[in-house]
This record gives structure tokens, C-alpha cells and sequence, in this order.
């Protein structure tokens, strides 16, 4: 145009439109944007579920072990106490004396809710030096008591 006089210094385009390829390659630029950011949230998203469940589970074994431990501070306070009474109350006993009866009361209340449980299958098999003698004259006794 300058040849003819004219010097374009600036133009206004209100209408622009590229080839479609040029329109599909800006769009699929923007959509693998968008699904990139999209994956990188939800990725995030799942990061911090497990952060929070694992925080979550510590969290549940912390006071299930200050429960247990609460739970056997109340014991040892409980069986100290009944020592104490069960000493003072009958003159001539020891503290082991004592602590042997709270032991053999524990041990029958164990075996009684082992037998009273329907979905408990447990034997309870005595031991000492002499088991075997004691199993096998046990097994003869059984044996001689069938054939008669």
C-alpha cells in the first residue's frame, strides 16, 4: 500500500479464524491441560485419604494401648487392694498366700468362660515332669476300661 501512497501503521481483527487442524490442536492442548490438572487433583485427593487414614489407624492404636494400660493399672490397683484387705482380715496370712488364692480364682473364672463359650474349642493339657508317664497310664486305664 505504500506504493499507492498509504502506510498501514495498525489493524483491528475482529474475526479471526484459523484453520480447523490449528483450531482441534489448540483445543486438544487445552483438554490435555485440563485432564492434567484434573489427574494431578485427584491424585492429591487420594494422597490425603491415606495420609488421614493412616493418622486415623495411629491415632486408634495410641488409645487402644492407653485404654489396655489403664485397663491393667485398674487390675494391679484391684488385686493390691484385696491383698491388703484379705491380709489384714485373716491373721496368719502371707501376701503370697494371698496373691496364690487371687491366682487360682483367676485360673477357675478363666476355665469357666473357656467351657461356657460356644464357639471356644480349647483342650487344656496339664504339664509336669511326669506328663508322660501320667498320658500314658491315663491311655492304658482308658484302654482297659473299653474292653470290658
Amino acid at each position: 500500500m505504500t506504493q499507492y501512497g498509504y502506510q498501514i501503521l495498525q489493524v483491528l481483527i475482529t474475526d479471526l479464524d484459523p484453520d480447523q487442524r490449528v483450531k482441534n490442536a489448540m483445543n486438544e492442548i487445552n483438554s490435555s491441560k485440563r485432564l492434567k490438572f484434573a489427574v494431578a487433583e485427584r491424585s492429591e485427593g487420594e494422597k490425603i485419604l491415606k495420609i488421614k487414614s493412616a493418622e486415623a489407624e495411629a491415632e486408634s492404636k495410641y488409645l487402644s494401648g492407653v485404654g489396655v494400660a489403664k485397663q491393667r493399672k485398674a487390675i494391679v490397683d484391684g488385686l493390691r487392694t484385696s491383698i491388703v484387705d484379705f491380709t489384714d482380715g485373716i491373721k496368719g496370712t502371707t501376701s503370697k498366700d494371698t496373691l496364690d488364692l487371687l491366682l487360682l480364682t483367676q485360673y477357675f473364672d478363666c476355665i469357666k468362660d473357656v467351657g461356657t463359650a460356644s464357639n471356644c474349642r480349647t483342650t487344656f493339657v496339664p504339664s509336669s515332669k511326669s506328663f508322660g508317664d501320667e498320658m500314658r497310664s491315663s491311655l492304658i486305664q482308658a484302654d482297659q476300661l473299653k474292653g470290658r
